[in-house]
Order: structure tokens, then sequence, then C-alpha cells
């Protein structure tokens, strides 16, 4: 590193509308934002469906308050308070803010104190007198106020607060990003478990049915009206309906305990009671996919760190041109304590310096192409972003309606199996047929009742992922004034 020492001379000249003048440029590229090859007009699988802003969710956000369920509510309400996932990304958020103060003090001067007292002793002396003993033993006390700025020239400390701005924001987004994911996962796992507990209570009434099944069969087998194979199947009929209400515990237990990591508590702690499912998959509009650019936490932080590379670029390009320190120290020094702080011993200096590297072995050059990759990188997982976000849109829109369509098939066709089980178990009873054709009723009923849940169950679940695809009511906006967050 050469360092240029600007004579006394240059110093009678004002350097204040030259600096001014310089920091106006900042080296490096402007920021644009990436732009999509190929961004669809409209979703294709939304074509019939309402077309709306995302924020139409509900007026505050609140898009799990569309399923119209009070428990919902009130347990994704604790999410933000409970949930540690939340609250790691809530502390990467704040070590961000931090990064951007961190590059902000570089625009002001320091200021240092030193203070020393020091004793030494120079040359040497053959005699023994004490008087020789102290020849060239010399005291001395100094203290100095020692304050430099560098002057952003090249607007290296600018693109260097750009860059953690970026940053914070793109960590902002993903606070938001993480507390949508939690908040989707325990409104599909609350969804899901009310659908359990409707199966549980089907399969509780089929064991109930399968009963008295068993109990005809028993009863006519002793009349001698049909044979022991009769009463085997209903036996074994029966004792595979009980054993299905058994494992359909072992999934509602794991759900509530997956209910109760979200909500940050210990699934020993923690219980959902029993409850019938109240929720409704509701219309949701899908809007058009431009707007995911604005509404998708996820997106908004990969395009906030393509801004923070585009912007460190700026940094590395700027190591090229010279620096331009202003310094200035002043304070006391003395050989005698008490005349330490004394008139005679004010000492200072002050002046420029320019430092400028001449040669470093292709560092910069390999910085600035380290830093032209990352952004490439960045941009390239950007565009990755939108497009997941956009198939993430359709695959919910299609599942959503062709799910509609099949619950409609589904319907028809329980209908059926119900009234097949009616009138063959009359046909039993007057001897017609025999009881292989009730079981066979029976169990496509049992399938037919099981498969409307599933259906019903991939339904809610669409609605919420289709939810959460939109990014649930967020807002870019958001990231424009960012502030900190208060620890919880």
């Amino acid at each position: 590193m050469t360092h240029v020492k600007i004579n006394r001379t240059l110093t009678r000249f004002s350097l204040a509308p030259v600096v001014l003048a310089l920091a106006a440029c900042s080296v490096g590229p402007d920021y644009v934002r990436p732009q999509m090859d190929e961004a669809p007009a409209v979703f294709k699988e939304g074509q019939n469906w309402k077309p709306a802003q995302p924020s139409e969710l509900t007026t505050d956000g609140k898009w799990w308050e569309m399923f119209g369920d009070a428990q919902l509510n009130a347990l994704v309400g604790q999410v933000d308070i409970s949930n540690q996932n939340l609250a790691l990304a809530e502390a990467n958020f704040r070590s961000a803010m931090a990064l951007v103060q961190t590059s902000r003090a570089a625009y002001s001067p320091t200021l240092d104190a030193t203070a020393s007292a020091t004793r030494s002793r120079s040359g040497s002396s053959s005699s023994n007198s004490s008087s020789s003993n102290n020849a060239g033993v010399r005291n001395s006390y100094s203290f100095a106020l020692n304050a430099s700025w560098e002057a952003d020239v090249w607007g290296r400390v600018r693109r260097d607060v750009e860059a953690s701005q970026a940053s914070a924001q793109a960590s902002a987004a993903d606070l938001a990003a993480t507390r949508l994911s939690a908040q989707a996962q325990l409104a599909q796992n609350y969804l899901q478990l009310r659908v359990l507990d409707a199966q549980q209570k089907l399969l509780e009434e089929t064991v109930e049915a399968y009963q008295r099944s068993y109990q005809l069969t028993k009863n006519q087998y002793a009349v001698g009206m049909v044979a022991k194979s009769d009463v085997i199947q209903a036996q074994s009929q029966l004792n595979s309906a009980q054993a299905s209400a058994l494992d359909n515990g072992v999934s509602r237990a794991q759900i509530e305990h997956a209910i109760a990591l979200l909500v940050g508590k210990t699934p020993s702690t923690f219980t959902l009671p029993k409850a019938p499912l109240e929720a409704t998959a509701p219309p949701i509009p899908q809007g058009l996919p431009s707007m995911l650019l604005e509404r998708r936490p996820d997106v908004a932080a990969a395009e906030r760190r393509v801004a923070a590379a585009n912007a460190k670029i700026g940094v590395a390009k700027a190591a090229y041109f010279p620096s331009l320190t202003l310094s200035a120290s002043g304070g006391y020094q003395s050989s005698s304590f008490a005349d330490w702080f004394s008139l005679p011993g004010r000492v200072w200096s002050l002046g420029p310096q320019l430092a400028q590297s001449i040669f470093d072995g292709g560092l910069r050059r390999a910085a600035t192409d380290q830093a032209i990759a990352s952004y490439d990188g960045t941009v390239a997982e950007y565009k990755q972003a939108v497009l997941t976000a956009f198939q993430e849109v359709e695959d919910n829109l299609a599942a959503l309606r062709i799910l509609e369509q099949e619950a409609a098939v589904q319907n028809e066709g329980l209908l059926a199996a119900r009234q097949a089980v009616q009138l063959v178990t009359n046909q039993y009873k007057a001897g017609t047929v025999s009881y292989v054709n009730v079981i066979t009723a029976q169990a496509t009923a049992l399938s037919a009742e099981r498969t409307a849940l599933d259906i019903l169950n991939r339904r809610m679940a669409a609605s919420v992922l289709l939810a959460k695809a939109l990014g649930g009511g967020w807002s870019d906006t958001s990231l424009t004034d960012l502030q900190p967050v208060a620890r919880k």
C-alpha cells in the first residue's frame, strides 16, 4: 500500500468542493430488478376464478379466518408468541438490522483518546555513582485526541450500506415467510385433525353397525338359518373395523403433537378435544401472476438478495480507486508530570492522506469476479423462486378445481353405497342373498365414506396451500420502513 502525504501548501486550498463533487458518484452498477423471461398474464388454472387482489383474503391479512373455525383462529394466534422457528427468524432479522447500523457508522468520523506515561533510559555508563545511574533516564507524558474520517469518494460506504439494507429487507421477508409457513402448517394440521375426528366418528359408528350385523348373524345361525361361515365372516369384519378405529388414533395423536410443536408447547401439556369439523373450504381470489412479485415474502426475500449482491459489486470495484482520509490530532506532551497539560506541551497535527494499492496479486480482480458471480447466482435463485411461486399457485388451483368435481362424483357414489347396504341387509334378513353380499356392500360403503373424507381433507389442504402460495395477504410495502422487532 503506497501512502501519499499532501504537503502543507495544498492544505491552503479548500478540499470541500472537490470532496463533495466526487462524493456524488458511486462505482458499480445501479440496481435494476431482474425481469422474468416469460411471466404469464393469467394463471392457466384460474381462468374461471374471480380476479382480485390477494389482500382480499381478509381485511387485515388473517387469511385463516376464512375457514370460520374459532379454535383454529385461537391456535394461529399463538404462533407469533411461542413458535421457536419464528423466534430464530426474528433474531436473524434483528442481527441484520444491527449490520445496517454497522455499515452506516462508516459515514461518521472516528475519535480516539490515548494517554501514556513512560520512563526510559538510553546510553550506558561505567561509573558506579548515583548520578551516573540516572544518566540518560527520561520521563515522557502524553495525551492526545485523534480524529479521522475517510471520505466516501467512490461510494464504497454507500454501496455497503445499500447492501446491508437490502439484506435486512431480505431478512424481514424471511421472517414473514417463516411466519406464513408456520401459520399454513398449523392450519393444515388442524383441519386434518378435525377430518380425523370425523373419520373416528365414522369408524365408531361402523363398529356399532358391524356389531349389530354380527349379532344378527349369530341369531340366525342359532336358529339354523345361516352357516357358521357367515358368523366367522361377520366377526372378522367387525375386528377389522375395530383395528381401523384404533389405528386412526395413532394418526390423530401424531397430528396433535405436531400442532403442539408449532405453538411452542410440549406434546404432554397440549390437548385438543375431539370436535366436529366446522371449517369450510372458502373460495380464494387468486389475483394475477404479476402480483406474486409483491405478495410472496419468499420471492421478495430472493429479490432483495439480488439487490444486496448488486451493491456488493460496487463495494468490490471501489477498491480499485484511492482512498482519501482526513485526520487530525491534538494533545499535550511533556517530560514532567507537573507540566503535562501546560501550554508549551501542546502538540497537534492536521492533514489529508491519499492511499492507493499499486499491486495486490489480482486480489481486487478476484473479489470483483466473485461479487459478479454471486450476483448472477442470486438472480438465478430469484427467477427460480418466481417460477416456483407460479407452479404452487397453479398446482393448488388445479387441485381445488379437480377435487371439487371429484367430491361431487364421490358424493353420488356414497349415496348409492348407503342405499346398497340397506337393500342388501334387508335381502339377507329375508334369506334371499348370502352374507358375502352384505360384507361386500358394507365394505364398499365404508370405503366410499373414507374416500369422501379424504377428498375433504385434500380440499382443505389445497385451500390452505393456495392462501400460502398467494402470500397470505402479505405485501412487500412492509419492507420500505423497517424497524427492529422487539423481543417477546
